[in-house]
């Protein structure tokens, strides 16, 4: 096995990690396992599961963690949704799903859960509330169960980080969609109306995206010598083989 940079391994790995954490926060198997909680609304079960971690807060709180989504609409489903159990109840019912969903679609390596925990151990979490919060949840003894956890927890370190580069150049969360994926998009994301023209805040997109880039690979630097970063990438690359063929 070679050795990867810091920089490699961020091309490398943390796409697939944000794409295999959507692809089970989104899947029907996720909104299916939300209604057998109790929560009708997967939207509803999304927020107060995912937003959960920080405690009983005001929607304006989760709003700014998550970034990036319309804050009525977070208001909207973040209330209906921590009125089926309460915030942290939601997040211990939404990481059950999280597990299930990991049993199901992840391949077995230990070695991989134990790259990534270092990784997450080794980030610094200022500014990072929603993946301090993850963070701070127990890990599952199950394998599967354990690694789509961490995968979870990762994503919320990317996303993080790339929440406090967007507003560093600038960017306010709609603009931050328009400049890269568009008015479908924003919508989903509950935005409403007649949406603004972002295509002359396109550099400050591509800011981001590098500052983001520098501070994952700050996290690996710290936590992977070069030959562990080319093993985290393989493996990672194996998990986003078997899960979004």
């Amino acid at each position: 096995m070679g050795e990867l940079s810091a920089a490699e391994t961020v091309r490398a790995a943390d796409k697939i990690i944000h794409d295999v954490g959507s692809r089970w926060m989104l899947s029907r198997g996720t909104a299916e396992h939300g209604k057998e909680q109790g929560y009708d609304n997967p939207f509803a079960y999304y927020f107060a599961g995912r937003g959960g971690v920080m405690g009983d807060v005001d929607a304006e709180v989760v709003s700014a963690a998550l970034g990036w989504f319309e804050p009525g609409f977070v208001r909207a489903q973040w209330d209906e949704g921590v009125a089926v159990a309460g915030a942290r109840e939601a997040t211990r019912r939404y990481i059950l799903g999280c597990a299930a969903w990991g049993e199901a679609h992840l391949p077995e390596d230990p070695r991989l859960c134990e790259l990534a925990e270092r990784v997450v151990r080794a980030a610094e979490g200022s500014g990072l509330p929603l993946f301090c919060g993850w963070r701070a949840e127990p890990l599952p003894d199950a394998t599967r169960a354990r690694l789509m956890q961490l995968v979870q927890v990762l994503r919320e370190l990317r996303g993080g980080l790339h929440l406090v580069a967007t507003t560093a150049v600038g960017l306010s969360p709609l603009e931050a969609i328009l400049t890269q994926d568009g008015p479908d998009i924003a919508r989903f994301f509950g935005w409403q109306g007649d949406l603004p023209d972002c295509a002359a805040l396109r550099p400050r997109r591509v800011e981001a995206e590098e500052i983001t880039d520098r501070l994952s690979a700050a996290v690996y630097e710290r936590a992977l010598s070069p030959s562990e970063r080319a093993e985290f990438a393989e493996r990672t690359g194996a998990v986003g083989a078997a899960v979004l063929r």
